[in-house]
């Protein structure tokens, strides 16, 4: 440390004080001798002073220095702030946890199995292949559709798997012999979508042949066919309760049927392209900002469900690149959001009710904050070409994506 003349000085004097009114008189009188320094009056204090004083801000340094560190992990969340969440609403973070490969071409569609640490991957190589996402181990392939496998589902038990593909056929796999046990044979064109109903005892298809079809899981066999899309049915999602499907297609519409009657009971018209995926929000869904209250305590908004008998609200991606929300008791769309930069492929709500998951040809996975009605955190580069697909586990939190990359992602939450 170099001082001036006149620091040096003053530090003297503000040490003689401190020694004097300390007490430590010889040790006063030693340094008088050294430095010829006297005790000033004005210096009475200065030391103790200047040393709380560092104290002070060596604190402040170290507040500033912490408040650096949470805006620069929340410019590297673009803009989604310190992801100190509980595990309740844990959403994912980069880098992703496992990367699995193995498909030869794109991953359609990935879900989860309800009990076990497993995830299928559905690919237009025409296989379907099982992966377990604690260890990233590949477990084994299942082979059968003799085109694209464009979907898949497991029955709540886990028991069943139902996959769909370009061949024109339905497959239902015992999951613990991992054998093909039915096909099922109706459509005349590519399936897109199937998914098992809740109670497990029905499978719901649909297809570009404009149609989707109820078929029984115990016989295989087709019990109905439901007609009222224009175009390519791409994709259906049905209720908790198993008495609503939600249904999108390349015709740009959303349709709402009463599944006991086959009826369609809404059309929502907003989008400008292709809808490509749709979701049921879960009924913990906090309120919208465009939207005064929930359902359930706006009190207009309730005899208009009344009316329509339904309630709550659906979420739809479309290659307009937008997200919409859609109120079911008015059909009206309540929110929008814009950001991804290409088709919006897969949607998922968080269980938590307080965030929207998207993925898109724009190789990005964002996380939509429904009270903010914004993306408050993107994994930009989530995968090096369009992602395809996703799935949320909400017993074990983690999400995958699928790619046209060939690959399968495994994304932790925390």
């Amino acid at each position: 440390m170099v001082l001036s003349n006149k620091q040096r000085e003053e530090l003297n004097s503000a040490i003689l004080d401190y020694l004097h009114s300390s007490g430590y008189a010889e040790t006063c009188e030693a340094l008088k001798k050294e430095t010829s320094a006297e005790l000033d009056a004005k210096k009475a204090g200065l030391l103790e002073k200047k040393w709380t004083s560092v104290i002070r801000l060596q604190k402040k340094v170290l507040d500033l220095e912490s408040k650096v560190a949470a805006l620069e992990e929340e410019l590297s969340n673009h803009g989604g702030g310190a992801l100190k969440r509980g595990k309740e609403d844990a959403l994912p973070r980069a880098p992703e946890k496992y990367s699995l490969t193995g498909h030869r071409n794109s991953v359609n569609s990935v879900r989860f199995h309800p009990t076990f640490s497993l995830v299928a991957s559905a690919s237009e190589d025409a296989t379907v292949k099982i992966w377990d996402y604690e260890s990233g181990e590949f477990e084994r392939t299942l082979r059968g559709h003799t085109n694209a496998v464009q979907d898949l589902d497991f029955d709540k038990t886990g028991n069943l798997l139902v996959t769909c593909s370009a061949d024109l056929t339905i497959k239902l796999w015992d999951f613990q012999t991992y054998e093909c046990v039915k096909t099922l044979h109706g459509h005349d064109h590519n399936v897109s979508c199937v998914r098992f109903m809740p109670s497990g005892d029905q499978i719901i298809s649909s297809s570009r042949d404009k149609s989707i079809k109820v078929w029984e899981t115990a016989t295989g066999y087709c019990i109905k066919t439901i007609q009222g899309h224009e175009d390519w049915v791409r994709r259906v999602v049905i209720s908790d309760d198993g008495s609503t499907m939600i249904s999108c297609s390349n015709d740009q519409t959303v349709r709402v049927w009463s599944m006991p009657k086959g009826e369609c009971l809404m059309i929502l018209r907003d989008h400008s392209h292709v809808v490509e995926c749709v979701a049921f929000a879960p009924p913990n869904l906090i309120p919208l900002p465009s939207i005064p209250g929930t359902p359930e305590t706006d009190g207009k908004d309730g005899g208009s469900k009344e009316k329509a008998g339904l309630k709550g609200f659906v979420a739809s991606g479309s290659r307009d690149k937008t997200i919409k929300i859609w109120e079911l008791a008015t059909g009206k769309c309540v929110a929008t959001y814009i950001g991804h930069d290409n088709w919006v492929r897969g949607l998922r709500f968080h269980p938590s009710g307080k965030f929207l998951m998207s993925v898109s040809d724009d190789k990005s996975i964002r996380m939509w904050d429904i009270s903010q009605g914004r993306a408050t955190k993107t994994i930009a580069e989530a995968h090096p070409h369009f992602v395809s697909c996703m799935d949320f586990s909400a017993n074990n939190p983690h999400l995958a994506t699928g790619s046209v990359d060939d690959s399968v992602k495994i994304w932790k939450c925390g």
